[in-house]
């Protein structure tokens, strides 16, 4: 039978077949499992709908070919340790917190709660008409003399004189003398003596309250023994990573599990190391490298580069969590020269970054790079022309896990070379011209708003904080502090655009600077709507910061409009737009071709090439 029929029928099992399951430790829960997270109240209502027999959704299991056979490190369910471990047939993927609920509240082993059953035949305080059988509980704690109080909650009369009785008493199996017991105890006061002149009538009372006692009990253990709750099951043969991605489809926690946490427990079982403190401790030594993504994404997908696995849920699963831990130190020290490479080429976050799925590759390469030398001169430069190329071609436009560890594996066997040359980085996927060219100037030219996750986009705005993209006002050059600053800013000014029926969110219409109080939206032409904004110092001055944006000072100074409800303005507004945008263009073109082949663009020297053509 295949996997997607075996695991899309459910099927019928009783709670006591559960419970014998749990019992015999044939059922346990893969150790990735978070522990109980139920409070109080949900086990009494999850209690409440057993003894009401109402439905219940489904468990998920997996099979198991035996303990030797068990694809994940396992555990009991909670305070189930059997004497005797048995054969291991099913780990428990969704589900655990009703079966723990259910195998706790039957041995009644909570230390703040004591679960009953309320039954208000049982209730002499009773005077609600239609009360029904249903849940109590009672929360618990300790007196500073130890004892578990209230004292009435541990004495079967007190508790019978509240119509209650132990829900463990509704234990499947044979649990004929524990219920005798606690009846006893429960109606021993009850009991006539034999000199007393209405003994008998006392005796015959009492025998009949104990048979009620007991039938509505074992009424009540039928339901619970015979309650279906009914489970899908993944057949044995299921890979690793597909169980694992089900059961985080699946889990039904209000705060549903993560590939993250499953790998915590499993370094922790595995390794004996705890993931959030090794985590704790690359936060104090790497503080930069969070910049760029979350750390524990970096965590996982560099891990899986290190170890020849692709930075995807596969190869994070697959991977070898005592090896994850023995490389920390690669780990930390790729993480922290990544986080140091990126400031160098401009970009300094994760809200500049073109795409996160270079740096598992920049931070695994780097254990192949010296501290120093010429070496590191050499490696860096073509760590320059991957990231780059990878902005302005379409290779990571889809399956970036993927693509990424193909990359990693040519830019390690290219590493391993210290004699490597342009015929040995040919070979390395993204840097092959003729499979991905970089972006053109058309192509650039339909980059959207560098705001949202575009590659090409980012890509665009990244070169000029490659440039220093100066402010404006303040001429501080771009960095990891002031970018926070700074706002996406439209150069010819979005209300313009819009009443010429201009598209005006382009990568190439968009700069980053800061701005002044003044906020107002208006229809103004782009050099009138820049000094509204910006603390303006002499025309020169602006005319070179504006040039590290690879923006035309010049260009601009000469858009001036009056009513665009003339053709004629019209024309011209989009005549000059499209020729800013082309002349921007063309000179990001210039900077990526320069990033792309290992060198540094140089800001004046773009400018001047211009000027020398124009001549």
């Amino acid at each position: 039978m295949s996997i997607m029929v075996q695991s899309s029928k459910a099927h019928d099992r009783s709670l006591g077949e559960w419970f014998y399951d749990i019992q015999r430790s044939s059922i346990k829960l893969p150790r990735f499992q978070r522990m109980e997270a139920w409070d109080r109240n949900r086990i009494a209502s999850f209690l409440d709908t057993v003894i009401s027999n109402l439905p219940m959704g489904v468990v998920l299991i997996l099979q198991v070919d035996g303990n030797e056979n068990e694809k994940f490190v396992s555990r009991h369910i909670s305070t189930a340790e059997p004497e005797k471990e048995g054969t291991v047939t099913q780990h428990l993927l969704d589900g655990q917190q009703r079966l723990t609920a259910f195998w706790r509240a039957m041995h009644n082993n909570y230390d703040y709660e004591t679960f009953f059953v309320y039954h208000p035949e049982f209730d002499p305080r009773s005077e609600k008409a239609g009360e029904e059988v249903q849940v109590f509980m009672k929360p618990r704690w300790f007196d500073k003399q130890g004892r578990r109080m209230p004292l009435w909650a541990n004495d079967p009369r007190s508790t019978l004189e509240r119509g209650l009785f132990p829900i463990s008493l509704l234990r499947p199996g044979d649990m004929s003398a524990e219920i005798s017991g606690w009846l006893a105890n429960a109606t021993q006061h009850l009991k006539p003596m034999g000199g007393q002149d209405d003994a008998f009538e006392k005796l015959q009372a009492y025998m009949t309250l104990q048979e009620k006692l007991k039938d509505a009990i074992n009424q009540l253990r039928e339901r619970v023994t015979h309650f279906n709750l009914p489970y899908l099951a993944l057949p044995a043969a299921t890979p690793k990573e597909v169980a694992l991605q089900v059961f985080i489809n699946m889990n039904t926690n209000s705060k549903p599990l993560s590939l993250y946490d499953i790998i915590v427990a499993e370094v922790e079982s595995v390794a004996g190391s705890s993931l959030h403190d090794l985590e704790a401790r690359l936060d104090s030594h790497c503080p930069y490298s969070k910049r760029y993504a979350e750390l524990r994404d970096l965590i996982l997908s560099t891990s899986a580069l290190l170890q020849d696995k692709a930075p995807n849920n596969r190869g994070m699963i697959e991977m070898n969590k005592q090896v994850l831990v023995n490389n920390w130190e690669h780990l930390e020290r790729g993480l922290e020269r990544m986080a140091t490479f990126l400031a160098s080429q401009g970009i300094y976050d994760a809200a500049r970054l073109p795409t996160n799925a270079v740096l598992p590759v920049i931070a695994a390469c780097y254990e192949l790079i010296p501290d120093d030398g010429d070496y590191r001169g050499k490696a860096e430069t073509l760590l320059q022309r991957y990231i780059w190329s990878a902005f302005f071609t379409d290779r990571y436009e889809n399956s970036s896990a993927s693509r990424a560890y193909a990359d990693f594996k040519a830019l390690k066997v290219v590493l391993q070379n210290h004699q490597f040359d342009e015929s040995h980085v040919a070979k390395v996927p993204v840097l092959d011209r003729n499979e991905y060219p970089l972006a053109t100037v058309d192509e650039l030219l339909a980059a959207g708003w560098p705001k949202s996750m575009g590659i090409e986009a980012r890509g665009v705005l990244a070169v000029t904080t490659y440039l220093e993209a100066r402010d404006f006002a303040d001429n501080q050059p771009a960095s990891y502090q002031n970018l926070r600053q700074r706002e996406y800013h439209h150069i010819f000014p979005d209300a313009l655009l819009q009443e010429a029926e201009l598209p005006s969110s382009l990568a190439l219409n968009c700069a980053l600077i800061t701005w002044r109080t003044n906020r107002v939206i208006g229809r103004k032409d782009p050099l009138d709507y820049l000094k509204e904004r910006v603390d303006w110092a002499g025309e020169d001055t602006v005319r070179q910061r504006m040039r590290t944006h690879l923006i035309d000072y010049d260009r601009l100074a000469e858009a001036k409009y009056g009513d665009l409800g003339d053709a004629v303005e019209v024309e011209k507004l989009r005549g000059d737009f499209d020729a800013f945008l082309r002349d921007r263009a063309e000179r990001v073109a210039r900077a990526v071709g320069d990033l792309a082949c290992g060198r540094h663009p140089d800001v004046h020297a773009l400018w001047q090439g211009a000027e020398v053509e124009e001549a």
